[in-house]
């Protein structure tokens, strides 16, 4: 098993829990708020990152060059701009159909990945990416009165064309990071990632901060009472973000983006073991299809 199949599976395990954290934190401050603490107070555990791996582990700084803050500042608007679209699909009524757009992530990280890197995914990768994004999909539609018919002709609807443009921000981020991490050279993939980690959170960090100083400044003093479960956030959403970004150093990122896929398996572990709720046949389709899907990736990668 290749390096980046565990570590990448580590990361989908720890964005669940950082998913979790944001959901709790949303009952005390707004989604602004929330999606800040992933990375004002994510940082500092970054700048822990870089400092274990240069002195606990002896590896050198990476050194930032012209194309890798070009990277990063591509990568760290589009995720902005991905998250915000995904949060907006919220306030419509029926946002399901374009959530299940929005899991389009995958195969559009194989398309940038193509036109902005040259790289190409194999078919056998291919059909794997195809086969989860199929079941994220199903899961998406499991509680809403859409068949698969329906969901196609609905493509031209605004909630799809939302969905489909966050999935596309969503790919160029991914394609974005791992450009910037293999732009550095060196010294090692857990360093550049480290490093990427580090300068992507600090810029996203900058913008979100400057945009509640001008707009919200009331969030500020909600975030600074429910510091506790921010910084826990912080820390979780940090680390599987240093987890996509190794991973992304180490294999394209569509192959990346397809395994993390069963960060949705965690997800209904965790609604059937701790909430006790039933889940019905489509979303266990929807699950089956995600595992076969990964068991096809872990064979070819």
């Amino acid at each position: 098993m290749e390096l980046w199949i565990p570590i990448t599976i580590a990361a989908a395990f720890l964005q669940n829990l950082r998913s979790a954290a944001q959901k709790h934190l949303k009952n005390v401050m707004g989604t602004t708020g929330a999606t800040f603490v992933r990375f004002g107070f994510g940082l500092p555990f970054a700048v822990l990152f870089v400092l274990a791996l240069r002195y606990g582990g002896g590896f050198p700084y990476a050194v930032p060059n012209g194309h890798f803050i070009g990277w990063v500042l591509v990568g760290g608007l589009t995720q902005i701009a991905a998250q915000f679209l995904l949060i907006h699909l919220f306030s419509f009524r029926n946002f399901a159909v374009g959530t299940a757009y929005s899991r389009t992530e995958p195969v559009q990280a194989a398309v940038f990945g193509l036109v902005l890197l040259g790289e190409f995914t194999g078919a056998a990768t291919l059909i794997a990416i195809a086969i989860t994004v199929v079941g994220v999909m199903l899961i998406s539609v499991a509680h809403a009165p859409m068949s698969w018919r329906n969901l196609l002709a609905s493509l031209a609807s605004r909630n799809a064309l939302i969905g489909l443009a966050s999935g596309t921000f969503f790919g160029v981020a991914a394609v974005a990071y791992r450009a910037a991490s293999l732009s550095l050279g060196g010294p090692n993939f857990m360093m550049q990632a480290a490093t990427t980690l580090l300068f992507t959170i600090s810029f996203q960090t900058i913008i979100m901060l400057a945009w509640m100083l001008w707009k919200d400044r009331g969030e500020i003093a909600r975030i600074g009472q429910a510091w506790k479960p921010a910084l826990f956030t912080g820390l979780v959403g940090a680390s599987a973000s240093f987890g996509w970004f190794a991973a992304m150093t180490l294999q394209q990122a569509a192959a990346v983006k397809a395994l993390a896929q069963i960060e949705m398996i965690f997800t209904f572990a965790s609604t059937v073991y701790f909430f006790r709720e039933k889940i019905n046949r489509t979303e266990v389709a929807g699950c089956a299809l995600i595992v076969a899907g990964i068991v096809v990736l872990m064979l070819v990668g």
